[in-house]
């Protein structure tokens, strides 16, 4: 009996492993794919940051590595919690496939997986209709959390299903495997959704974080032959040259960020609410001295 069947499930994998193939040819090359997702998903950790601070992400002036550089952090965590959960998963999986395999417990088993079914599509109906009560608010986490119920209710069906069906029958496999690609992009969409706000809210945590701390920022003394008039607070004006070769100091500065053919310092004591960046070109028409800021 299971040397009849051992063509039929190879042809199963195999058919599952054509159509993931095609898909994916169609999306583009897995390589490619990363890379456009950790672009966008560091545009958007600097974009909210860069807004935060009352700026435009595209005076920054950042590459695409720039971009990907600082999608790392935005993608770590969210990447390392889905690989633990993932092989939890397969851990709990693979138990229940030993009983079910074994021919015991299998009522026991399929009720069960009906519970965590049911348990599974309600929580992420209820996430879902929290989040759409509050169109305008962002819940953190709250698509992780709804993709989360989609998963577990989902397995909770398949468990179900293997429970119910006699060993050794074959699976139908078009209606399942729409079903499952159908999950796959839902979840997929909503794993894009959660990282998305997970990283803006890194964006605009950088932000208060400069506030909070923006007296560890490397120190910025600016030389300039022409008066550059800088009226951010605590910034200090002082003549360091001759009435024959004039030069004015502006001391006060911290450094944000080189970036784009510009340089882009902060004020000290600067603040989401009263700060000034200052935006100075890097074209050597300025001198700019950086300094330890523990030695302040």
């Amino acid at each position: 009996m299971s040397t009849v069947q051992e063509p039929e499930e190879r042809s199963i994998i195999n058919t599952r492993w054509q159509r993931t193939l095609e898909v994916l040819s169609v999306i583009g090359p897995p390589l490619t794919v990363a890379t456009a997702l950790l672009v966008y998903f560091g545009w958007a950790r600097t974009d909210a940051q860069a807004k935060a601070m009352g700026l435009d992400v595209s005076l920054f002036g950042y590459t695409v590595q720039d971009f990907i550089l600082r999608s790392i952090q935005s993608l770590f965590q969210p990447l390392a919690w889905l690989v633990v959960i993932g092989l939890l998963w397969l851990m709990l999986d693979r138990a229940v496939s030993r009983l079910l395999e074994a021919g015991r417990h299998r009522k026991p088993v399929r009720l069960t997986a009906t519970i965590v079914m049911f348990l599974g599509f309600a929580y992420a109906a209820v996430m879902w209709l929290a989040i759409s009560a509050r169109p305008g608010q962002i819940v953190l986490y709250a698509p992780f959390l709804i993709a989360g119920g989609l998963v577990v209710g989902a397995w909770g069906l398949s468990v179900r299903r293997r429970a119910v069906e006699p060993s050794g029958r074959a699976l139908r496999i078009t209606p399942r495997a729409l079903e499952r690609s159908l999950v796959f992009v839902l979840v997929t969409l909503l794993l894009f959704w959660g990282t998305s706000d997970y990283a803006q809210a890194l964006g605009r945590g950088a932000a208060l974080d400069y506030q909070e701390r923006s007296s560890l920022l490397p120190t910025a003394v600016v030389y300039s032959k022409e008066r550059l008039a800088v009226t951010a607070p605590n910034v200090r004006e002082e003549s360091a040259g001759s009435e024959a070769a004039p030069l004015y100091r502006y001391t006060g500065l911290r450094l944000l960020v080189v970036s784009g053919g510009r340089i882009f310092l902060l004020n000290d004591g600067w603040s989401l609410a009263r700060g000034r960046v200052v935006v100075l070109p890097d074209d050597g028409s300025v001198r700019v001295e950086y300094g330890n800021p523990a030695a302040d």
